[in-house]
């Protein structure tokens, strides 16, 4: 252990830079090799970011455009998967960045090894959507905000009004971010001085610079992806809801926390208390504003409305519990970094195997479909060619749930554009005289994620002489499932 530690200490970048690029290597080749077909986020995207809109009726659009982007430049989906590893190992950057001027190369490293014990940020990172490209964001408008309060230079005020206007356009959970960064510069005193300077000012002014395009989209369509949202969050059926809600996130994360205390425990057991803190009492403030704020502003705005909450949405909320853990350590703790890295080891061998067992062995057993198993490239060459045959022209346009027809329109020769649920409110980017004019196939799936009752209606008031064709079954890529794929072709006007 002594032996390790001088290492480290001689070459604490070139550890951490280890780490990274293990990390980043690990979690992009298993989703590469083990997922078939790309999962629904990232079929979402396809279809979502090659329309280029200000907004769409679900979320933000700004994972979507970079999706996009990278299949463009790349056009594997081996890019996606690298995608949100670099959207992870960017944020472990900035956590890192900001705990070696705290607590040293060494409880840096083991600051951020603490929180890759969560899920978050390896197993389900792999899905590249509006919560992995959360993490740079919020991790940098954390830093920035730590040095602004500190140093009070512009740049970082700058760099912290970029960070929250650029995740307005990831998720609007950012608010659960703003609210007590905000409050925090009110009601402590040292970081209420800053009023008495430009950068606050200018922070909120690049804030909002950044973000309003998207706003205006969102008052000129009347906020639509907030009903997304409302849909999503269970509402209150009374006033158990009120302590319930609040209790049953907090006990979903604690519960997801339990590999990152793991890790973490060496630096508290049997452990003397420190004789003095090793930072500044401000320091130590804003890093446990940073570590706990968020998720006591989920849990106040859960408890005060009554509403339901997500547990994923807890991705971003403890990219600094490492630091503050570390924080509150005794120095001499650190001496422990071996244990600490083999626990991370443990943890993360233990995340690798699930993920290898979940997607490789357990298909052939359990029966489950599995969205990344799906026969997707089948399904597009299939209905290319049906769908040619029948009509002597490429599909240019596919009209089905995002599920369904997202699988066609990506992967399908042709990338054919989707109507979504054959209602325009969807995609109003869709001209619907064109799609006449150039005919339509229709794709439904009664195997996965089947499309609701309502399909049917949608599909006879928007296309009534639509003909049905005979309907075919696709194996799943790996187990004995199948997917019976219904379809019906639009033809092309004459």
């Amino acid at each position: 252990m002594a032996a390790l530690l001088t290492t480290l200490q001689r070459r604490p970048d070139a550890a951490f830079a280890a780490f990274l690029l293990f990390h980043f290597c690990l979690w992009t080749v298993l989703p590469t090799a083990l997922y078939l077909n790309l999962p629904l986020d990232l079929i979402e995207a396809l279809n979502y970011g090659r329309e280029w809109q200000l907004g769409y009726d679900k979320l933000p659009p700004l994972p979507w455009w970079l999706v996009e982007i990278v299949y463009r430049l790349v056009g594997h989906d081996v890019a996606f998967y690298a995608l949100a590893q670099l959207a992870v190992v960017t944020a472990f950057l900035l956590v890192w960045a900001m705990a070696r001027r705290l607590v040293g190369p060494i409880g840096a490293l083991l600051a951020v090894l603490i929180v890759d014990g969560l899920h978050y940020f390896n197993f389900t990172a792999a899905k590249f959507n509006h919560d992995v490209i959360q993490l740079p964001l919020w991790a940098l408008a954390g830093y920035a905000y730590w040095r602004a309060l500190r140093e009070r230079r512009l740049i970082h005020w700058i760099a912290l009004g970029a960070a929250v206007g650029l995740a307005v356009w990831a998720k609007y959970f950012v608010v659960v971010l703003a609210l007590p960064l905000a409050l925090f510069v009110v009601l402590d005193r040292q970081a209420r001085a800053s009023f008495a300077t430009p950068g606050p000012y200018l922070a909120a002014t690049v804030a909002l610079v950044i973000m309003a395009p998207h706003l205006v989209w969102l008052v000129q369509n009347d906020f639509l992806p907030f009903a997304y949202a409302e849909a999503r969050a269970a509402p209150a059926r009374g006033i158990a809801d009120h302590l319930v809600h609040p209790l049953q996130f907090a006990a979903d994360q604690l519960g997801f926390l339990v590999p990152t205390l793991l890790i973490a425990a060496p630096l508290f057991w049997r452990q003397k208390p420190a004789a003095e803190p090793a930072v500044g009492a401000f320091d130590r403030r804003i890093a446990t504003l940073l570590a706990f704020g968020p998720m006591a502003t989920v849990l106040a705005l859960s408890a005060v409305t009554g509403r339901g909450t997500i547990a994923m949405w807890g991705y971003p909320l403890w990219l600094f519990l490492g630091v503050w853990l570390v924080l509150m350590a005794p120095r001499a703790a650190l001496e422990r970094v071996g244990a600490m890295i083999g626990l991370w080891a443990l943890v993360t061998a233990g995340f690798a195997i699930t993920f290898l067992i979940n997607y490789a062995v357990l298909p052939y057993y359990d029966g489950r479909q599995r969205a990344v198993l799906y026969p997707g490239q089948q399904l597009g060459s299939e209905i290319s060619v049906r769908f040619r045959a029948a009509t002597g022209h490429a599909p240019a346009y596919v009209i089905g749930s995002m599920w369904t027809g997202g699988n066609v329109g990506h992967y399908a020769p042709e990338r054919p554009r989707v109507l979504i649920d054959g209602d325009s409110r969807r995609a109003p980017w869709i001209d619907l005289a064109d799609l006449k004019s150039k005919g339509a196939v229709v794709v439904w799936s009664n195997g996965f994620s089947a499309d609701p009752p309502a399909w049917s209606r949608a599909l006879m008031r928007f296309a009534p002489d639509a003909e049905v064709q005979p309907s075919f079954t696709l194996p799943s890529q790996r187990g004995p499932g199948s997917t019976e794929i219904g379809w019906a072709i639009v033809r092309p006007a004459k």
